[in-house]
């Protein structure tokens, strides 16, 4: 069998395609074929999740795990949920769990829900767009065809749903992104600020008696610091785990420069910290052990004297091969060719609302404005606003998607108002607010 398909091969291309040359078309053609995936088992939805719900879980082809949540009175709306994070280390089934649960609003709109774990830790994004893409297609094969797939993507999870939504164009009719990331590599610029002016204010991390390494790898491959001990260099030097009114003379005022400088409230320096520390450490890792962050050129204000500051700063240079390849991992151009929608909170010291201004230049330049609506939140939460918020928004996708209708951010905030009667202060919809550049929050370079 295989020769007389070897024959016929050679026979249609003629004599100068081998018999050798056809055999090994055959044999990358078999070993390229894409794994079939088993069908996901019927399971016990998590608690909190809505009675009536039909919960199924798996893990797919490429180890990824997945939890999907199906309504009795399913809308025949597909939600495929992208999560945040990214999560360090060794992806845990119980992330399912946890999504599902903060997102039971979609099962009580009457909307399916499905999300992966994702099969790899920390900065993946590209893989994460697969595994995304490959949990949509598990429900399609083996649980129903949906009358409409939208992708949601959260915090991080928001670059896995650009990259996601650029790589599979096809697969989704409407994007919905909350306090997403959407500005890629330069929204963490300013974690490495805060590690160098950090280390100019407090000189701790490291200490002068450890090893010097460049703050731009977050810690070097061989480091056992905890986030427990960092903690405690922080509290050393800035106070963080005592009132204000308990801090040094010291304390206060450096603990004043970051925040001024940096931008960021005092109670979430230690996140940030955190992230510039581990986060960072599995960014360069995944990138060869190169850093794709660097601080060269940049002028930093806000302090008493930004003379000293700027001279005395820790600078380092981002490496040129770790910046292509991390762009070309978590980035994305802002082609989109479905209806997006994309909610901030504005006061969000998580993720900046000003990366938003740069989604919506990146859609202007790849001439796709017409499919992008923004809205705005006055809120500082980050991770979930109430439930009386998301409603609207699932309801102004679907009508765009259906009939070409476009909301608008006065029609969102007009809607949450009709479906919560009574409760105005549940509805937190900022319609005339407008991002300012992300350059007048985190210092260009």
């Amino acid at each position: 069998m295989q020769k007389s398909w070897i024959a016929k091969v050679s026979s249609a291309r003629g004599p100068s395609m081998s018999v050798l040359a056809a055999l090994s078309l055959w044999v990358l053609t078999a070993c390229t074929t894409v794994p079939r995936e088993t069908a996901p088992l019927v399971t016990a939805c998590p608690e909190g999740v809505s009675l009536g719900v039909r919960c199924l879980r798996g893990q797919d082809a490429a180890g990824a795990h997945y939890l999907i949540g199906v309504p009795a009175n399913w809308t025949g709306v597909l939600v495929v949920h992208a999560h945040g994070g990214p999560v360090l280390g060794e992806p845990k089934m119980s992330r399912a769990d946890e999504d599902i649960k903060r997102w039971a609003i979609t099962l009580a709109e009457g909307h399916a829900w499905a999300g992966s774990v994702f099969r790899q830790g920390g900065f993946a994004v590209s893989s994460a767009a697969e595994d995304t893409e490959r949990v949509r297609r598990i429900f399609i094969d083996h649980v129903a065809k949906p009358r409409r797939t939208v992708l949601h993507g959260q915090s991080w999870g928001g670059m896995v749903a650009t990259r996601a939504a650029e790589l599979y164009p096809r697969s989704w009719d409407g994007i919905l992104l909350t306090s997403a990331v959407v500005a890629g590599p330069a929204t963490y610029d300013f974690r490495l600020d805060l590690r160098a002016i950090y280390q100019y204010l407090c000189n701790n991390h490291p200490r002068p008696d450890e090893p010097e390494y460049p703050l731009s790898i977050g810690l070097p491959p061989e480091s056992k610091m905890t986030a427990a001990e960092l903690l405690v260099r922080a509290d050393d030097c800035l106070g963080l785990r005592r009132p204000a009114a308990q801090r040094t003379a010291e304390q206060t005022r450096k603990l004043k420069t970051i925040v001024d400088v940096v931008k960021i409230p005092e109670s979430s320096v230690i996140g940030h910290l955190n992230w510039g520390t581990f986060a960072l450490q599995d960014v360069v890792q995944k990138n060869g052990g190169l850093s794709p962050l660097g601080n060269e050129g940049v002028v930093y204000s806000g302090s008493a004297d930004d003379g000293a500051l700027n001279a005395a700063v820790p600078r380092f240079k981002a490496d040129p091969q770790a910046v292509a390849r991390f762009a070309a991992d978590v980035d994305h151009k802002g082609r989109f060719v479905v209806p997006v929608i994309s909610v901030h909170g504005i006061g969000d010291s998580t993720v900046f609302v000003e990366g938003q201004d740069t989604l919506r230049q990146r859609m202007v330049t790849a001439g796709a404005q017409a499919r992008l609506v923004q809205a705005y939140v006055d809120s500082r939460e980050h991770s979930y606003w109430g439930d009386a918020m998301y409603p609207p928004l699932f309801e102004a996708l679907l009508r765009w998607i259906d009939s070409g209708e476009k909301p608008t951010p006065q029609s969102i905030a007009a809607r949450c108002a009709a479906l919560a009667p009574g409760k105005p202060q549940e509805c937190l919809y900022r319609a005339t607010y407008t991002p300012r550049p992300l350059a007048s929050r985190i210092a260009p370079r």
